[in-house]
């Protein structure tokens, strides 16, 4: 039975497509922020990761696997997405009994608090049953340069334009990626769904939320051109680029989506025309973090990880 006493004790879960120096960066620097359990389920086999894995006494690992699907569903999941929810609904169900809270983040995303998350937690309300940690966005080259989302209101199209001058009204808050960030949900409650973004319980979106205002989601969407550029044909097709996504500014007034722009500057301008995307609103240079600065929107945030890799997994 779970000591009533305890309300901050937390764990997250994760679908992993990635390399072993992922996968374990991600896992320790958790593990380090407090983590009482790692609910890590491999997307497609990574054997140089696992044993290290299933080895540590914080960490569960499922390798999703075909049998692994077939038990639980006739075929497996084509979208991702779908496969993320599925996974963490099931974490949420079966496996994080003994915890307060669980959240549903990506390898490439690390949270990044001002004090120990537990006492965060413990500090919610009882009436509380999820709570949101925004995104910032690395800038690509630099390992603790990011920036956070232009802020709602009147004055946002005006700070994008300022920011990214060619590109900015393509942009939901200045940012590439989503904005939305992720939620810890509260365990113990029946009838929850986890989505990418967002939970449902009882059929009610996000019911009883709050939002940290001291905890940032440090999200490495691109480190460098070369990554970018490699990930940028799924996430154009699949991933955070695809069509069926809604514009950044309504399209009764001219919005356009970031897959329309995007492959109409491959389609007219080619590879250059991708590079200066990339160089205007995510490479990290001087001019974009005077900019930033300017704007109170440059945040610096220090993340160890290869350090901390050492410390949790020492015969890695």
């Amino acid at each position: 039975m779970k000591d009533p006493a305890i309300t901050g004790k937390w764990g997250l879960v994760a679908t992993l497509k990635a390399d072993a120096h992922e996968i374990l960066n991600f896992a320790a620097w958790h593990l380090e922020q407090g983590a009482h359990r790692l609910f890590l389920y491999l997307d497609a086999p990574c054997p140089e990761a696992l044993p290290h894995l299933e080895n540590h006494p914080y960490i569960r690992v499922i390798e999703t696997t075909e049998a692994h699907w077939q038990k639980r569903r006739s075929r497996v999941p084509v979208k991702h997405q779908v496969r993320q929810s599925l996974n963490a609904t099931r974490a949420y169900r079966r496996q994080a009994r003994d915890l307060d809270w669980l959240i549903h983040i990506d390898v490439d995303e690390f949270l990044w608090p001002t004090s120990p998350i537990e006492t965060h937690l413990a500090s919610l309300t009882d009436d509380t049953i999820c709570a949101r940690v925004r995104p910032l966005e690395v800038l690509a080259g630099s390992n603790d340069q990011f920036k956070a989302r232009v802020p709602q209101g009147s004055s946002a199209s005006a700070t994008s334009a300022r920011l990214y001058p060619r590109f900015g009204g393509y942009l939901k808050g200045g940012f590439v990626s989503h904005i939305q960030g992720k939620i810890f949900v509260r365990c113990g409650l029946s009838d929850v769904e986890l989505r990418i973004h967002n939970v449902f319980v009882d059929g009610a979106e996000n019911p009883a939320k709050t939002e940290f205002d001291d905890m940032d989601l440090c999200h490495f969407h691109a480190s460098d051109w070369d990554h970018w550029l490699n990930h940028y044909g799924y996430r154009l097709q699949k991933g955070s680029y695809r069509a069926d996504l809604r514009p950044a500014q309504p399209r009764e007034t001219g919005g356009v989506t970031l897959h329309e722009l995007l492959s109409s500057l491959e389609s007219e301008e080619g590879e250059s025309g991708l590079r200066a995307f990339f160089d205007e609103v995510c490479a990290d240079s001087p001019g974009l973090r005077q900019k930033l600065t300017t704007e109170g929107l440059l945040r610096q945030r220090s993340l160890p990880l290869a350090q901390l890799r050492r410390k949790h997994f020492p015969e890695f």
